[in-house]
């Protein structure tokens, strides 16, 4: 009986041996290196975190970032383009090391990713049309408006909090996809990040953006939660090069103003 005990014991140990092993030959950071490839995924349109130009150069702030990633890890940049609602399942599924947006972490999302710390704080801003009468982001929050709001985004539940006498309307394609909705009366407002809105307002002059933010949301990236050596290098990643004064410099270029719509 003891005999069996132990060969039992000795079965268990090996098989916790098996798995530990298992787990170390996962480490997708590890993976990354070993193959010479970094894959991402990023929203298919989505400026000026991850866009196509007028080049017909995919850029934007988080592509110049993992472009600086890859370089600095010394492999090549595979980019693999989603639309908003298809990023999640990309990182499930295994298609992606990680996804590289202006995503923001909230609880539903983190029953199913890894959030990176905050990479940056982004101000959520109301625009319209010049000829509406609103000047406050409140003034859009009232019954018989209508808000367009990218499908899937946490700017979603914002309103539904904010704003529940406004009738929301969610779009595929991005805050882009937004935009054309509002140029074309199909909404009276709209909803996006600063640097989104601050695009728009040169590409379509007819806009205002009304007074106030009601909201201010962390942006982070993210990966599967048991990549955690992945999920704590880009923490340490993101550390170094704001230490390093490059990641203020893309912000400034990218998130802060509208440059970036002159250029691309």
């Amino acid at each position: 009986m003891n005999r069996i005990t132990k060969l039992f014991g000795l079965g268990v140990f090996a098989l916790g041996l098996g798995v530990a092993a298992q787990s170390a030959s996962a480490d997708v950071l590890k993976e990354i290196v070993k193959r010479g490839e970094l894959r991402v995924a990023v929203q298919t349109q989505g400026p000026p975190v991850s866009f196509v130009d007028k080049h017909g150069e995919r850029t934007g702030f988080a592509i110049e970032v993992v472009k600086m990633m890859a370089e600095d890890m010394g492999v090549k940049l595979k980019l693999l383009d989603f639309d908003w609602k298809g990023l999640i399942p990309a990182i499930n599924s295994g298609k992606a090391d990680f996804l590289a947006a202006d995503m923001t972490p909230n609880a539903k999302r983190t029953l199913v990713l890894s959030f990176t710390e905050p990479y940056l704080y982004s101000d959520v801003v109301i625009y319209s049309k010049k000829t509406k009468s609103f000047v406050k982001w409140q003034d859009a929050c009232t019954a018989g408006v209508s808000i367009g709001v990218v499908q899937g985004s946490s700017n979603v539940g914002l309103l539904k909090k904010l704003c529940p006498d406004t009738e929301i309307k969610e779009f595929a394609g991005g805050g882009a996809a937004v935009a054309q909705a509002v140029a074309a009366d199909r909404v009276d407002a709209g909803i996006n990040d600063i640097a989104s809105a601050a695009g728009y307002m040169v590409e379509y002059t007819e806009f205002k953006i009304l007074d106030g933010a009601p909201k201010r949301w962390p942006l982070s990236f993210a990966t599967r939660p048991e990549e955690t050596h992945l999920l704590r290098w880009m923490d340490n990643y993101f550390m170094l090069i704001r230490n390093d004064g490059r990641l203020e410099q893309l912000a400034d270029y990218w998130m802060r103003g509208p440059v970036w719509k002159e250029d691309h």
